[in-house]
């Protein structure tokens, strides 16, 4: 049995502002308005599939789900009514900090919403009056506090290397997000897409995207963060497909981006247990599920160590603990 997400956009819905990154129609691929009856024939289609009712969802993104028009948002949730309960444990939305008052949430509850995610991206207010957010991280706490008050699972999302961020503010944000304790986290390195503020920004040299081993690092360091204090990090990095090929200009796009921030984290950790080591040959024993994310991508961290005088050999050990190395000859 799986998890399924049935995975609906609403892009550029109800959102009364045009942030400088965003495109929504080139990152999901959609364009034409989600109707009930696609709804239905989307949940139609998973419910065919084996999966775990209880960690499965009906789930809307893409736009700012409880700005759109009432009735079309009502409709909508109306439509995915009958499975929720019976084949999706739950319904998942995406929405705006500034867009979640006690009447939408009391709403939201009663078409069977159980986890509602916020498009915080910064908490720096600097950061989001540059990128035209309209909002502020006052208004992502408010709605924090209001939605937990309501009995919703919190999501937060936040984005790296956006326009006038830079890594020390970046770091700033996941540790307010830390003391607002949400359940879920996704993590997205800027984009410069096509038809975006930021595309002009950045074609007129003003703004400049982090790297990808800047993000490596950086994401790496979140990732750790969040996990210490409990919090799960659902997704590192755009969703390939859509339409974002076509509109990638600059800025961290990669397929396995969450696979090399994994990757991160066990070198920095293997490092750790080899500090006091001399050079040499040794045997690293891993958890099987860890197995390739201590490898790394086409074996990038062995490669980075035996360019440090290690030579080793990773072994899978199912009595090493999840997360955890172990280093002897």
């Amino acid at each position: 049995m799986r998890h399924v997400n049935v995975a609906l956009f609403v892009p550029h819905r109800g959102c009364p502002h045009a942030c400088a990154f965003c495109n929504q129609r080139t990152i999901s691929g959609h364009t034409a308005p989600l109707t009930p009856e696609a709804v239905r024939a989307a949940c139609e289609t998973a419910r065919a599939c084996p999966h775990d009712v209880n960690d499965s969802e009906v789930a809307f993104f893409g736009g700012s789900f409880t700005a759109i028009d009432r009735a079309e948002m009502t409709a909508l949730l109306e439509a995915a009514r009958p499975y929720v309960g019976r084949d999706f444990g739950g319904v998942r939305i995406s929405t705006r900090p500034d867009c979640v008052d006690d009447g939408v949430l009391s709403l939201l509850r009663d078409y069977g919403v159980t986890s509602i995610e916020l498009g915080a991206q910064s908490m720096d207010d600097g950061v989001l009056a540059l990128n035209g957010r309209g909002h502020t991280a006052k208004d992502t706490e408010a709605a924090c506090e209001r939605i937990r008050r309501h009995g919703f699972s919190l999501g937060l999302q936040m984005m790296t290397g956006l326009y006038g961020s830079n890594e020390e503010k970046d770091r700033q944000t996941a540790r307010r997000f830390v003391e607002l304790r949400p359940d879920t986290v996704r993590i997205y390195p800027t984009v410069v897409l096509e038809r975006t503020k930021l595309a002009d920004l950045w074609r007129r040299g003003i703004y400049t995207p982090p790297t990808l081993e800047e993000s490596v690092s950086l994401c790496a360091d979140l990732l750790r963060l969040f996990r210490a204090n409990g919090i799960r990090v659902i997704r590192l990095g755009l969703h390939s497909g859509g339409s974002v090929e076509e509109g990638y200009l600059a800025g961290v796009y990669h397929p396995a981006f969450g696979e090399l921030c994994e990757s991160r984290v066990c070198r920095d950790l293997l490092a750790r247990r080899l500090r006091d080591l001399p050079p040499g040959a040794y045997a690293v024993r891993v958890n099987p599920r860890d197995l390739s994310k201590m490898i790394g991508q086409k074996k990038a961290n062995l490669a980075y160590f035996r360019s440090l005088g290690y030579d080793l050999t990773v072994k899978q050990d199912e009595t090493v603990h999840m997360g955890d190395v172990l280093v002897g000859e």
